[in-house]
């Protein structure tokens, strides 16, 4: 294997040779620019101050910051979850949405390496999975009900007509109306029927139980595709409601959540 090793020595010249440290005389900070591609293919760049045997590397707030550009928040729900894990994983903390890990001249490399690999896996988490995302957008749901002040019921349990049990992802029960709400990263073909035949099935039973209406709205992320217009006429068609994620602070849209 002794042809490798002239290679891993290239790799080490390379990192080296493309790494450029800016020094503020002014604040003791030191900005080093990384051969590493950032989320918006940039260079990742950061930050290292040294307080007697402490070292402190920050990322200035930038990999939180460029995360929320995407749509892409850290403080919910599976995101959360993901993030604190990347974290604890590399020994960098959170806070105030900086980055931040400590090293001593020692320890230093392994410390720089492990922050910029903490910065690069928090950066992948904008491109999560399908079924991560789903998830993400219902937290996303969540948290603009209880920004509205809107109580609700999650996950949600009815039994329909024909005896079978569906699950919605809110309930909100008010005086003589009830609302199901049903969130949708995507709407295809798959679960738009599912979700009018489910609304259907249990709004009998739940209007003889409850005593009340029961309405349905769909809760849609159109933030990144658009809906085909059919699909919207088939939810009215069904005297089901939607609301558009790029509407949802609207008045109509919040009209169709409220009694």
């Amino acid at each position: 294997m002794n042809w490798i090793n002239p290679l891993i020595d290239d790799y080490h010249n390379w990192l080296r040779s493309k790494t450029a440290v800016a020094a503020d005389s002014g604040t003791g900070w030191a900005a080093i620019s990384t051969p590493f591609t950032g989320l918006f293919n940039d260079l990742i760049e950061i930050y290292v101050q040294k307080n007697q045997n402490k070292i402190t590397l920050s990322d200035n707030g930038e990999t939180v910051h460029n995360l929320e550009l995407t749509g892409t928040k850290l403080n919910r729900g599976e995101r959360q979850e993901i993030a604190n894990k990347i974290l604890q994983t590399y020994g960098v903390f959170l806070k105030n949405d900086e980055l931040l890990i400590e090293a001593n001249e020692q320890n230093f490399p392994q410390r720089k390496h492990n922050f910029i690999s903490a910065i690069i896996e928090l950066n992948d988490m904008a491109m999560l999975s399908s079924h991560q995302v789903s998830t993400v957008f219902k937290e996303d749901v969540r948290d603009f009900l209880n920004e509205k002040q809107i109580i609700f019921t999650p996950d949600f349990i009815s039994k329909g007509v024909t005896g079978l049990e569906f699950t919605f992802d809110f309930q909100i029960a008010h005086k003589n109306e009830e609302i199901v709400l049903k969130s949708f990263n995507s709407l295809n073909t798959m679960n738009l029927p599912s979700f009018l035949f489910s609304w259907q099935d249990i709004k009998p039973v739940r209007e003889r139980i409850s005593k009340k209406e029961v309405k349905a709205v769909a809760i849609i992320n159109d933030t990144e595709k658009e809906i085909k217009p059919e699909f919207l006429e088939a939810i009215t068609s069904k005297s089901a409601e939607f609301i558009l994620w790029s509407g949802r602070n609207e008045q109509e849209a919040f009209d169709k959540l409220v009694a």
